[in-house]
This record gives structure tokens, C-alpha cells and sequence, in this order.
């Protein structure tokens, strides 16, 4: 009767689709989650519903996503609704601790090899081995290059075809690649170690070819989760299938509309397909919004609403569920550092109206727009902190301390408490847990080192579950050289921890953050979508992207562009992602700066919109077909040459050049769009209220089928002055 009541009390509070979502019936369950719509709570409230009915245990269970923070989150949930031994981890780290767990009986007594914490070095001398030179940036490209190549099960022989045909955009000649891939491999093999690829793949390879470890697993894991399940890779969907073996007690959770990271192999194909790969799949779709304000959810769902594509048939449209808040403000300026300087500016007014620093975020396209920002906020005297530039474990200090680390996992007693031992060995880089020093960039340094401390703190919270047979297991304390391997995926996976200050990032490194206020900048054609965007589907992930940085915000948002990059620069288009705020009552700025705007603020006369891909128009000829010049026509040919033929016909009646009846761009206009009533014909650029007197029922008819011979067999048109 207890257990009854304490899994009954875990649905207290949900609303229906949350509850449909916990209490759907074991089996293949999908997920359909919007931002900020609650999935973390919603999955969580399904395994502890599940294992406190007594239909499940938690140590069968195991919940998998993408991010340590992720993890660590869920794993604290869990504990707080009273489902302890659910195992919550990246899909590296729960690879990562069967491999090591299997080792002795899958390497038959060899050690196993180190774990790579970064591909570049060895990336850099394999490029040196084919007589390819790099720096350091090139390096990573060539290792990001590699990552797709191996996450997508794609061999170095295989790699120029898989390359081309996924459209890639090599950092080099593509057979180049293929040679440092294979020269990369073979120093791997050389040096003993293995990279994160490897690693799932050793996993993969433990399952499949050993019927016995596959046994052991499938007897400690029957029930699993995954988060964010839109951002899976090829190669960690094979990983899920041989845990399943076959099964279908499966959980996913995901938004398609998310879906920002498919540079890295990541793909929405197993969540759009769930269905189809799970006949009889529970679909639970979420779409309360409890973050944002109802402003900033009607403003994403106008920006997502345009999407196309495979991702756009899983769209979700947000409510709302907060009270009203302030209408999105989009602004133009002159050139990038007026820009600059306003948002400065409005953080500066923004904290010093109580708006903590840490809930305000600078969002843009790609990091090199920081270093405006940077120079900006250092003069308005605004903290900061970026994100996804200069990584937190890129930092020297932090670098310095994972090696004080490493070493004392030699030289500490294992015994020893981790957080202890995480400030025993970081005395020896000079950190003290005391306040903190004077001056900035001390005092910078002494909260980096202060954050590994924390993360100490909160891994050990968390002991490891090691299986020890077919039906027990036992916890096991963290120890320091567990916490140096955590340290080292979280380096790999580029894990920031919070920083008091005014964040700036990248659109995709904002992905699962939130904030009170969020800026998002730069929203220019050639920036976003940025001009390496060429496809169709490349281009419907820069707008994804927009549509994640404007639910980042929880209340206030801003969006800007420049008309110029510099001053007397030239010009520049607005996003063609940018939607009609005029609709939603959001206002549009033309300044200078931060100070008064160069004449009287302004709306929009009207913003026309391209009907295929969304766009702002501004061009006359695109505002009249009400399309961009490069989105596809769906001109209809027959009714154009009827059109042009009736137009030439009017024209010699009237004895006036054919233009004075109707422009070319007119009648393609007229030929794609095929109003049927004079209120949609009257809408098209260049026909007003006279031209629709005088040729609005001939060109009604002609749209509707009518020949040129019906409606003007020998009729002439005359004009009134």
C-alpha cells in the first residue's frame, strides 16, 4: 500500500500529456518532447512510477543522453522522487564502464589500451605521415572530420564515397582525408590507445561477439531511456540495439525541430522512424510550455511554422503556459559595432535592474562574432564569460590541474574521500580553498580551479553500480583516477561548467541552456543561415538553429542585425528566417547605437514573407512573386503563355507598351500563385485597386481556365485619366 501510494504521488503535478507519458504501458514509448515543455521530469517520473508500482527495479534500469550535466541531472531527479540505482550516463561513460568491467575476460588478460582525451595530436602527426601540414585548427578539423567518419561506421576505404555522398565539406581534398584517416588509425594501433569511436565500438563488438558478456549485460539492463534522442549517431544507435537484443522496453525522448548537430552524424531519422522500427509505439507528444512567455513561444512557433523537410513532420506547436511578458524586440543598426555596443549597453541596464549577469546570454552564429561582444561588455564594465570559444578544460590553469590530478591518482591514498583528494592535489598548482585573490584574471583562475572542486563534490554524490553476478551488484565508491576519466570525457564533450557573468556562445553551444534574457545577434543573410549552407536541408538546420536560440529565453528577447559589418560598409539582408513581428505586436528599431535612434522609430510598412522558405523579402521583384530568387518555381507554364498572349492582346487594344498592363515579374507572379478571388489577386505587388477594375475578372477567368479568345475576343480596354 506504500509502494501504491508513493508511485501515485509521483504524478502529482504533471499535466495530461505528461501523465500519458508516464503512465504509457511498458514497451517501445516515444516521446515528442518541445523545449521547455518538461521531457526531463517526464522521463524521470516514468522510471520512478514505474519502479516504485513495483512493475520494474531500478538497478535494471538504464538512461542514457548526451552531456554529463544531462546525466547528473537525471540521476539527481531520480534520487529526489525515491528511484535510487537507476544508472544515468552519456552514452560514453556506460560504454566506457562495461568495456572496462569486460576487459579482463574480452583482451584475454592484456591491458587494456589508454583512452585518447583528444584525437589532435596524433591527427597532427598522421597528416605529417602524408605529407599534409597542419596547425592546430586545421588538426581539429581533420579530427572533427574523422569523429563524422567513424560515428557514421564509416571505414577509411569507404570515406571519399560516404563523403560525397553526405555532401561533406572537407577540410581538405577528400582522398587527403582518407589517407590521414587511415594514417591515424594505424598510429592509434601503433601506440596502443583508442578514441572515443573505438571505445563504443569495443562496446558494440563485447555484445555481439561474446554471447556471454551479452548475457550479463541483458540480465542487469532490461528497461532503457534515451535523452535527446534526435541527436543519435549511427554508431550509438548500434550500441542500443545490442543492448536491446531484440527487445522493445524502450523510452526515447527528443524534438526534432532540434535536431542542430548533424555536421557531427547526429541524425532525427531514428526518432522520425521510431514508429515504423516499433510497430505499436506509444507517441506522447509534449507541448506546454513552461519556460518561456507566451511571446517568445508564439515568436519560435512563427519561426519553426516555415520549416520543411523530413524534421518538419514531427513540428510541434508550443503553448504557452507562463503569464504574458514583454513582446520580442528586434532592432536593425547601422553596422556590427553599434550593435555591439546597444546590447552592452542593455545588459548594463539589465543587471543594474536586477537581472542577475548569469541569466543573460549573447547568443550568435559562429565564435569568431565574439570578439565584438567581448570588447563591448569589457568597456560597459559587464562581466562575461564565453562559452564554447575558449573551452573551460582548454584553460592553462585547467590543463595544469588534470595533470596535478593524473599524478595523484599515483600518490594519494585511495581511501581518501574524492572531494579531499581533488584539494589535496590542487594545492600542489597553488589553489587554496580560501576566498578568492584580487585582480581578475587570479581571481578567474581561482574559480576554475574552485569548479573542479564542485564537480568533485557532485560526482562522488553518485556511486558506481558494478553488477556482480546475473541478479546482484554492489556500489562502489568513486575514487580519484574514476574522477580523472570523467574529467577527460567531459573534456572531449567540452562540458562547461556555470560561471557567474554574462554568457556568450554559439547558437549550437547554447542547446539545452536557458536564460531570463537572451540577445540573439548577428541575424543576417550569409550569417544565418550562413553562406556555407547550400542544401536545402543544410539550410533548414540554420533555421532550426534560430528556433533554438529564441527558446533559450524565458522572458526577454532581442533580436538584431546590422545592415553593414562596419561602418559605410556594404550592405546587408535581414535573415530570411526573420518572421513578421509586426503580426505579434514585437517592434523593430532602426538606430545608430546605443544613443537616440538617427530619426523617429519606425514599423515596418509591410513585411512580405517568401511563401516557400520563409524569407523577408525587400527586393520589388521578390515582393511581387512573393518568393526569394533562388527558392524553386511552381510557375504554372500553360496559364503564363495565355497570360502573356491576353497581355499583348491588351496592349495593341490600348496601343501602350505590354509593361503598362502588367510587368513580367507580374505575370510570373500571376502564374505561380493562381488567385482564385479578387482579394488574393489584389494582394500581389504591382495590381492595386485600379489595375484590379480594370483586368481583375479577365485574369480571374483566364487563372480559372478560360481561354484568351473568351475574355477578350474583340473587346478593347479604355483608360480613364
Amino acid at each position: 500500500m506504500v509502494v501504491h501510494s508513493a508511485s501515485e504521488q509521483v504524478l502529482a503535478g504533471l499535466d495530461p500529456e505528461q501523465r500519458a507519458a508516464v503512465t504509457a504501458p511498458a514497451g517501445p514509448v516515444c516521446i515528442l518532447a518541445g523545449a521547455g515543455t518538461g521531457k526531463t521530469r517526464a522521463v524521470t517520473s516514468r522510471i520512478a512510477h514505474r519502479a516504485l508500482s513495483g512493475e520494474i527495479s531500478p538497478r535494471h534500469v538504464l538512461a542514457v543522453t548526451f552531456t554529463a550535466r544531462a546525466a547528473a541531472e537525471m540521476r539527481h531527479r531520480l534520487t529526489l522522487l525515491g528511484a535510487q540505482g537507476v544508472q544515468a550516463r552519456t552514452f560514453h561513460a556506460a560504454a566506457l564502464r562495461q568495456v572496462r568491467y569486460f576487459a579482463p575476460r574480452l583482451l584475454a588478460g592484456r591491458a587494456m589500451p589508454e583512452l585518447l582525451d583528444s584525437k589532435v595530436r596524433l591527427v597532427t602527426l598522421a597528416a605529417a605521415r602524408v605529407g599534409l601540414r597542419t596547425d592546430r585548427a586545421a588538426a581539429r578539423d581533420l579530427a572533427g572530420e574523422i569523429e563524422w567518419a567513424k560515428s557514421s561506421l564509416v571505414e577509411p576505404t569507404e570515406y571519399v564515397v560516404a563523403a560525397a555522398r553526405a555532401l561533406r565539406d572537407t577540410p581538405h581534398e577528400p582522398t587527403k582525408v582518407a589517407d590521414v584517416f587511415t594514417a591515424y588509425e594505424q598510429l592509434k594501433r601503433s601506440n596502443g590507445v583508442i578514441d572515443f569511436e573505438d571505445m563504443l565500438r569495443a562496446a558494440v563488438w563485447g555484445i555481439e561477439e561474446h554471447p556471454d558478456v551479452g548475457e550479463q549485460i541483458r540480465s542487469q539492463y532490461r528497461h532503457f531511456v534515451v535523452d535527446e534522442y534526435q541527436d543519435v549517431n549511427p554508431l550509438q544507435q548500434r550500441l542500443l540495439d545490442a543492448w536491446l537484443a531484440g527487445r522493445n522496453d524502450l523510452t526515447v525522448v527528443g524534438d526534432a525541430s532540434q535536431t542542430i548537430y548533424s555536421f557531427t552524424g547526429a541524425t532525427s531519422a531514428y526518432l522520425v522512424d521510431f514508429p515504423r522500427r516499433h510497430r505499436n509505439a506509444t507517441v506522447v507528444r509534449l507541448v506546454r510550455d513552461y519556460r518561456s512567455t507566451p511571446q517568445v513561444v508564439g515568436l519560435a512557433n512563427a519561426v519553426i511554422s516555415q520549416a520543411r523537410g523530413t524534421e518538419a513532420r514531427l513540428r510541434l506547436e508550443l503553448s504557452g503556459q507562463r503569464p504574458p511578458g514583454p513582446e520580442p524586440d528586434l532592432r536593425i543598426f547601422t553596422d556590427e559595432p553599434a550593435e555591439a555596443n546597444a546590447v552592452a549597453a542593455r545588459c548594463r541596464s539589465l543587471i543594474d535592474a536586477g537581472t542577475p549577469a548569469k541569466e543573460i546570454a549573447v547568443l550568435f552564429r559562429v565564435n569568431a562574432q565574439s570578439e565584438a561582444y567581448e570588447k563591448a561588455l569589457t568597456e560597459a564594465e559587464v562581466p562575461y564569460v564565453v562559452q564554447g570559444a575558449e573551452r573551460f578544460f582548454e584553460r592553462t590553469e585547467v590543463r595544469q590541474a588534470m595533470v596535478a590530478l593524473r599524478a595523484s591518482t599515483r600518490s594519494i591514498p585511495g581511501e581518501t574521500p574524492l572531494p579531499a583528494a581533488v584539494v589535496e592535489a590542487l594545492t600542489a598548482v597553488g589553489w587554496a580553498p580560501d576566498a578568492p585573490p584580487a585582480g581578475g584574471a587570479a581571481r578567474e583562475r581561482w574559480e576554475a580551479l574552485s569548479a573542479l572542486v564542485q564537480l568533485a563534490e557532485e560526482y562522488a554524490a553518485t556511486p558506481e553500480v558494478v553488477p556482480i553476478g546475473e541478479a546482484a551488484s554492489v556500489e562502489r565508491p568513486v575514487t580519484l583516477t574514476d574522477f580523472t576519466e570523467e574529467l577527460a570525457r567531459r573534456a572531449a564533450q567540452q562540458h562547461v561548467p556555470t560561471v557567474d557573468g554574462v554568457t556568450l556562445a554559439s547558437l549550437h553551444s547554447a542547446k539545452g541552456l536557458e536564460w531570463d534574457a537572451v540577445f540573439l545577434v548577428g541575424l543576417a543573410e550569409g550569417t544565418l543561415p550562413t553562406t556555407y549552407a547550400k542544401t536545402v536541408e543544410q539550410v533548414e538546420e540554420e533555421r532550426r538553429l534560430l528556433y533554438v536560440g529564441i527558446t533559450r529565453a524565458r522572458e526577454w528577447l532581442w533580436l538584431s542585425y546590422a545592415a553593414a559589418r562596419s561602418p559605410g560598409g556594404r550592405a546587408r539582408r535581414p535573415s530570411r528566417f526573420l518572421p513578421q513581428l509586426d503580426r505579434s505586436g514585437g517592434t523593430e528599431r532602426a538606430t545608430g547605437g546605443t544613443g537616440p535612434a538617427r530619426g523617429p522609430e519606425r514599423r515596418r510598412t509591410q513585411t512580405v514573407s517568401c511563401r516557400i522558405c520563409g524569407a523577408t523579402l525587400l527586393a520589388g521583384p521578390d515582393r511581387k512573386l512573393g518568393r526569394c530568387p533562388t527558392c524553386p518555381s511552381d510557375i504554372d507554364d500553360e496559364l503564363h503563355e495565355r497570360l502573356r498572349e491576353w497581355r499583348q492582346r491588351v496592349a495593341g487594344a490600348q496601343k501602350v507598351p505590354a509593361y503598362v498592363v502588367f510587368t513580367d515579374a507580374t505575370l510570373v507572379a500571376l502564374a505561380e500563385r493562381r488567385p482564385g478571388r479578387s482579394e488574393e489577386l489584389i494582394a500581389i505587388a504591382g495590381i492595386g485597386p485600379r489595375k484590379l477594375g480594370l483586368y481583375g475578372d479577365s485574369v480571374l477567368a483566364l487563372v480559372a481556365g478560360a481561354g484568351v479568345d473568351d475574355v477578350c475576343p474583340e473587346k478593347t480596354f479604355e483608360i480613364s485619366s
